[in-house]
């Protein structure tokens, strides 16, 4: 077929996708109706893993899995805000890794709420001034996000969802070529984990620290003569060109972001738990208290200590295993863990990220 002929069919294949989605609509707007009736979350992220995971093991090609999730998780986010617009808050400015994971969970189609600290998102959920939150809890190479861990023990929220984003450095500047960088602007963070390529490559540049990538995507987009370490995301937003890409020392590293919302999601058939309690300040009792999760075979993907800052050298202990609530086997577990501690609060169970 000629060119003509092929781009004719794709136009007709286009009107048809066109009608099926608007009839995709019309079906999430009455979703929506029973939703308000019944007083329903309208973010269901076990239902849209069900989506995802159907779609992908019927998808018969060309496009990959990750092709199909991208697609789809902008349909349901213009679906979604037909049923109800939602607002997310997220640790800002706009650009940064937190404002990807907002995006990669909810869509462009959500209202964002960039906001200065971490405790600033977890007051805007509270007070509605925003339907969620997303905030960093831990990353592959640099541990936990303890300004995350000590909120839990000071609000109601829950965690409904997580998102796991890989971090991905790149030198974005408006200078033809690195030999006439003269100024590299970076957050600390972000030129540890880039220290290699940096070194190798712009080892006279003035190193300038900021507060964020996104500042320092905005200060090079502003200096003929600076550059940015920072992820696409803002290079895009301040239209600033990427000149190197992928310059992370490791490619392997990725930051976890939790969803906190009112949500209590049912399960999905692959989740994961999070919870924090405290034991007394005795010989063993911690190891009385893990015995709960080997018992029931659970496994456990991250444990980490913080002071209650109540009482000098004493912990609770914050939990992430891989199952449901209501699964049997960590409900027996639950009991056994009670049994053996001084309080066990249930952060929430929600679908485990891919």
């Amino acid at each position: 077929m000629s060119l003509q002929d092929l781009r004719r069919q794709i136009d007709a294949v286009d009107d048809e996708i066109l009608k099926l989605l608007s009839r995709r609509a019309e079906l999430a707007q009455e979703v929506g109706k029973s939703k308000s009736k019944e007083a329903s979350q309208f973010f269901r992220p076990e239902r849209e893993r069900q989506i995802f995971e159907r779609l992908t093991e019927a998808n018969p090609g060309p496009l990959n899995k990750d092709a199909i999730r991208a697609v789809w998780r902008e349909i349901i986010s213009a679906a979604r805000a037909l049923e109800s617009p939602l607002s997310i808050a997220y640790l800002g400015p706009p650009g940064t890794f937190s404002h990807r994971a907002a995006l990669d969970k909810f869509g462009s189609s959500s209202e964002f709420k960039p906001v200065a600290t971490i405790p600033d998102v977890f007051t805007e959920v509270e007070r509605n001034a925003a339907d969620y939150g997303v905030v960093p809890v831990e990353n592959s190479t640099e541990g936990v996000v303890p300004y995350t861990l000590d909120m839990f023990s000071q609000t109601p929220l829950k965690v409904c969802a997580e998102v796991f984003v890989p971090v991905v450095h790149n030198i974005g500047t408006r200078s033809e070529s690195l030999k006439n960088i003269k100024r590299l602007y970076a957050h600390p963070q972000s030129l540890a984990q880039s220290r290699g390529w940096v070194r190798d490559n712009l080892p006279k540049a003035e190193i300038v620290d900021v507060t964020s990538n996104s500042k320092a995507a905005q200060l090079a987009a502003m200096d003929s003569e600076g550059a940015a370490i920072c992820p696409e995301i803002a290079a895009e937003i301040y239209g600033l060109p990427l000149i190197a890409k992928k310059v992370e020392d490791s490619p392997y590293n990725r930051t976890r972001f939790l969803v906190i919302g009112r949500n209590e999601p049912a399960p999905s058939g692959k989740d994961k738990t999070s919870i924090f309690f405290s034991v007394r300040h005795k010989a063993g009792a911690l190891l009385r208290s893990m015995a709960a999760f080997d018992a029931h075979n659970i496994n456990l993907t991250m444990i980490e200590s913080r002071p209650t800052k109540q009482m000098p050298w004493e912990y609770v202990f914050f939990i992430d295993f891989q199952g449901h609530i209501r699964d049997e086997a960590v409900s027996h577990a639950l009991k056994l863990l009670e049994e053996q501690s001084l309080f066990v609060t249930i952060l929430g169970s929600y679908p485990e990220a891919e």
